[in-house]
This record gives structure tokens, sequence and C-alpha cells, in this order.
């Protein structure tokens, strides 16, 4: 008896666990697919940032600034500076400093920045500064397009390297002719934002796609109402916003927050025929073809030849130049691939016959041209 109670609670338990492990993978099963927002596929209409530039001075320098005789701007602009600071320069005096850059300051105002608040500025050499490290940004205006003061910049830099030099040897880390100043400009003049006139506003998807665009307005319309969203174009979406402002910026807050399945990208391979970098997404197929790639080098190699007369000969010595051309030219293999084989499968192909990026970018142009490559090929 006690050994058929025992074995009834094996049995049990052993159900017990199965139907757990059943209801855990259905859970699994049914997840939602992973979906992005749409803050992260779209931008609002009219919210944006905004480029600023200026031109100052760094000073504070361990002598590794301008070298003033090759860059007189940093001259007349120190000279100009001391001028409206009520120092004046006697008549034709040369002014040889080596602890002052003339530099170029950019920044990016973010939508919404108002008078007061603080942006980050990038500092960069406009001349032959050895180093920027350890010098102080001068007072420096930043203009939009427009030609107006937006920020005014000044602060401390930091640069992100370090070097030395010393008896003609030089040791150099990182770069240091540009450095950055957190929070180094304060806003002056605010720009005006424009979300949308009287009752609608406009998405703009960062990709063109018909599919991306029909699915936003659905999943805009199914999380507020039907007639919510109505796609513009492919890129486009017009949505109804409330005309309060504390309730149009909840909207959007919400708005920002609906998820939704974006549809498949655009075969792509960018070529970056600078560096020979080769970077595809995975949508990208081939039609059968067949590939066959050879290395074809040329090598000239040029020496000198002197030609030295007697010593009683009455000739002059000549001096000539022997070149040697070497012509290799490496064996090709024929690879077959054949239709819907991914990208990746065929970068290792090619990679076992010895190709490499700068190979690459020929062949993927080729196959392009023979109608293979199944993706858009871009060359930046």
């Amino acid at each position: 008896m006690t050994a058929l109670i025992e074995s009834g609670r094996r049995l049990v338990g052993a159900t017990a666990r199965a139907a757990v492990a059943a209801l855990a993978l259905f859970a699994t099963l049914c997840l939602p697919a992973h979906a992005d927002r749409i803050k992260d596929l779209a931008n609002i209409h009219g919210v944006r940032s905004n480029s600023l530039i200026g031109y100052g001075l760094v000073v504070g320098l361990d002598g590794t600034g301008d070298q003033t005789t090759q860059t007189p701007f940093t001259i007349q602009s120190l000279t100009s500076m001391l001028t409206q600071l009520g120092v004046t320069l006697p008549p034709g005096t040369s002014l040889q400093l080596k602890n002052v850059a003339a530099v170029m300051v950019t920044a990016d105002l973010p939508p919404f920045a108002q008078p007061g608040q603080s942006i980050d500025v990038t500092v960069s050499s406009l001349g032959n500064a050895q180093s920027l490290r350890g010098g102080t940004l001068l007072m420096t205006p930043l203009k939009g397009v427009d030609g107006q003061v937006y920020a005014i910049a000044q602060g401390n830099m930091l640069v992100g390297g370090a070097g030395g030099s010393a008896g003609g040897s030089k040791t150099q880390v990182n770069h240091l002719s540009a450095g950055r100043i957190t929070g180094g400009a304060t806003v002056e003049r605010a720009v005006p934002t424009n979300l949308g006139h009287g009752g609608t506003m406009r998405l703009e998807m960062r990709t063109s796609d018909f599919g991306t665009v029909r699915r936003a307005v659905e999943a805009i319309n199914a999380k507020f109402a039907a007639g919510t969203a109505n796609a513009v174009d492919g890129r486009v979406v017009e949505v109804r916003v409330p005309l309060e402002p504390d309730a149009r910026v909840a909207f959007l807050a919400d708005l920002e927050e609906v998820e939704l399945t974006p549809a498949e990208a655009v075969p792509r391979v960018i070529l970056n025929a600078r560096t020979g970098s080769v970077v595809m997404n995975a949508n990208v197929t081939l039609g059968r073809c067949a590939v066959a790639h050879g290395n074809l080098s040329v090598t000239i190699t040029t020496d000198p030849v002197v030609s030295q007369p007697n010593a009683f000969a009455q000739g002059n010595t000549v001096s000539t130049q022997k070149s040697t051309v070497d012509i290799k030219k490496d064996k090709g293999e024929l690879v077959n691939l054949p239709a819907g084989t991914s990208l990746g499968d065929v970068v290792k192909a090619l990679n076992s016959i010895g190709a490499t990026p700068q190979d690459l970018l020929a062949i993927l142009q080729a196959m392009k041209a023979a109608g293979a490559l199944r993706a858009e090929l871009e060359i930046i």
C-alpha cells in the first residue's frame, strides 16, 4: 500500500513538472516580438538642434601655441582684443608669442534651449599650434547661420591626449589639436520651436519606407483613436494633437512610446573606398553566380649606376639609373555561389581564397553589374 501511494506521488509530481514546463514554453512562444518605439524611428517636425560656430583665442599654453610668423591672424586677433580691453600697443610692435593659439569653436544648440542654459563646446586649432593642452578659451561669441549670437563660450579645455619632445625626438598619444569644454557655453538667445500648426503636427521617419509608415499609422490609431494619424508620403505621418500646450506635451510623450515593428530594411551594402571597409545588413542575398579573382602586382625598382672612366682617360664620371620591372600575377580560383546564399557566407568563401577587403570592393561591384547582388550598393 505504501509503495502504491509513493508511486502515485511520483506520477503526480512528474505530471506537474511537465505541465509547468509546457506552460513556460507556451509563455515563451507567446512573448511579443521585439518592437521599436516611435521616438526611435521618427523625429517630430520642427524639433531639431542648430549648429553654432565662433572664432576665438586660447591662452595659457606651455609654449605650444601658434608660430606667429606663419599665422598672422593670431597676432591680429590678439591685438584687436587688447585694444578693446584698453591696451594700446606702440606702432610697429612685433609680437612673438608662443602661448596663444587661434581656434574655431563649434557647438550644437539643442531644441527648447533657454537663455542661461549651459551647452558643451568643441575647440579646434586653426593655426599650427603643437598642442592645446592646458589652455583656456577666452570669451567667444557663437553665431548661427543667420549671423546672430546665440551663445557665449569660455573656460578651461580638456584635451584627451599627451605628448612631449626633446632633442629632436617626439612622442604623442592621441590628438592634441582639439579639445572639449563641458558646459563651456551659456545660451544667450532661444530658438523658437514650432510643434505644428493648429491641431496637427508631423512625424518624419528617419528612413523612407512605405511599409514602416503604414505600420506607424496603424499603431498610432490603435493606441489613440481612428483618424488620429494619416500617412502623407513614404516618410511623413500627420498626427492630430490637442490645442492646449500642457495636453499637447502629454500627448507627445505618450505618442513617442507607441511601439511598432518596422518593415524589413532595404538590402544594402556600404563600401568605403578609402579604408576598404565593407558593411552589409542581414537582408543581402545573391543570385547564382561564379567568381574568379586574381591579384596583379607591378613592382618597379630603380638603382643608381655610376660610370667611372679610367685614370688616364679623358672622359667624365656619369651617373645613370637602372630600372627593373617585375610583374607578378597570383592564381585566381573559381568559386561557384548558389542562389540565395547570404553575403556573410560569400565573404567567408572569398576570404578562403585570399580575397582582401580591397578585393571585395571590386568583386561586389562586378556582382552588382552582373545582376547577381540583390542589394543596393553605396560607395562612401
